[in-house]
């Protein structure tokens, strides 16, 4: 057998004959032994060095055997609280078993000891010993990760909360609201309003693939791209098409995302919609029912050149339109079903008389009634009423 390097047995025992036997057997058998004539001595050399494993006689004058286990195993250093111990006892029978085992022996051999069996049980506890110790390893490694994990999940975090609009935009005659509930810490879901060369308002939002930080950074390029578009494009067409092209140069089409925007003539209340497969908008009417507008193209990301097709739309006062992720579907409670898009122009109240009334109305609806349950996906939702 070859020397098992760094394992190192204390052998503990006041007959030096025996003491020498057991350290000469191990040691032909590939151990390296070191020697204590007693508990005080043993105790003495387990603060200045730790043994791999100690082999210990359960009788020996003053501090025997089973009190130095037990002020082994109170040790606040783990270290020294954790080393694997063998008792050797002369006394067979259960009784002297679990005189052992309750001292805190994790094995135990009866004397006259029969060596194979002493040698396979020395070399039991020192794989266990290995084994634990590369738990605990892996323990440590698993909680660096963990804190890691957090550390950018609370970054990403701060980056998303810079990057939602804290508060609506104040537009005469029109009103508007916003929601966002990410599942956990951050979301790939984002929305935002920018106005355009022509000084229509664009509304747009938007839903990247996944959730976590990646999804965050997902959701800071998107708002990039999105301004990049507007500042070189003057309609919703034109703009998605530019955000596909810039999308699909970064990624290809290993990622892809859905994505709806709205021009909004603030003087006129006409609307042209382009939707990348995202949910259909939902067009409130103060004096008719709700309306909805399909997505016209594939999600952002999945083709070269895709066609977008543009709806027009006009707005009178009190109508209005709501854009959304789909985690506005809900389902979260097990006592609420998910919803539709068609579900949903069914229970929004179209008569509220502002744009948090009408958001209000579905959210509702779709959110836990406990006020702690996780919905089961990102929500981001935008409400524009015209209010003049």
């Amino acid at each position: 057998m070859q020397q098992k390097s760094g394992e190192t047995i204390l052998v503990v025992d006041d007959d030096a004959l025996s003491r020498r036997m057991l350290v000469r057997s191990l040691s032909d058998g590939g151990h390296t032994c070191r020697e204590s004539e007693s508990g005080e001595d043993a105790w003495q050399r387990l603060q200045e060095e730790q043994p791999s494993l100690l082999l210990l006689d359960f009788e020996m004058p003053g501090l025997n055997g089973a009190d130095l286990l037990m002020r082994l195993r109170a040790d606040p250093n783990a270290e020294i609280a954790q080393i694997p111990a063998i008792m050797l006892t002369g006394h067979g029978g259960e009784e002297s078993e679990v005189r052992c085992l309750e001292a805190g022996a994790n094995d135990f051999v009866t004397k006259p000891i029969n060596l194979a069996v002493l040698r396979a049980r020395i070399d039991t506890q020192l794989r266990l010993r290995s084994l634990r110790s590369q738990l605990q390893r892996q323990n440590k490694e698993l909680e660096a990760w963990r804190r890691n994990l957090e550390q950018d999940l609370a970054a990403a975090r701060l980056t998303q909360q810079s990057l939602i609009p804290q508060k609506p935009p104040k537009l005469r005659n029109w009103d508007i609201a916003a929601c966002f509930r990410p599942v956990i810490e951050v979301g790939g879901d984002i929305y935002g309003w920018l106005r355009m060369k022509d000084d229509r308002m664009l509304f747009w939002i938007a839903d990247a693939t996944g959730h976590g930080a990646a999804a965050a950074l997902l959701t800071t390029l998107t708002k990039l791209l999105f301004h990049h578009g507007t500042a070189e494009h003057n309609s919703p067409a034109a703009i998605m098409q530019t955000v596909n092209n810039d999308f699909r140069s970064i990624f290809g089409s290993r990622s892809f995302m859905t994505a709806m925007c709205v021009a909004l003539q603030l003087e006129t209340g006409e609307a042209t919609v382009v939707g990348a497969g995202h949910p259909p908008l939902l067009v409130t009417r103060r004096a008719g029912k709700p309306e909805l507008i399909p997505s016209s193209s594939p999600p952002l990301g999945l083709i070269e050149l895709p066609e977008f097709l543009e709806t027009n739309v006009q707005l009178q006062r009190g109508d209005g339109f709501i854009l959304y992720t789909d985690g506005l579907f809900g389902g979260a409670d097990a006592n609420r079903s998910r919803l539709t898009p068609q579900s949903l122009a069914e229970i929004v109240d179209s008569s509220a008389p502002t744009a948090e009334g009408i958001l209000r109305s579905v959210l509702n609806k779709i959110l836990p009634a406990d006020g702690r349950t996780s919905l089961p996906d990102d929500l981001a939702a935008v409400a524009v009423q015209n209010s003049g």
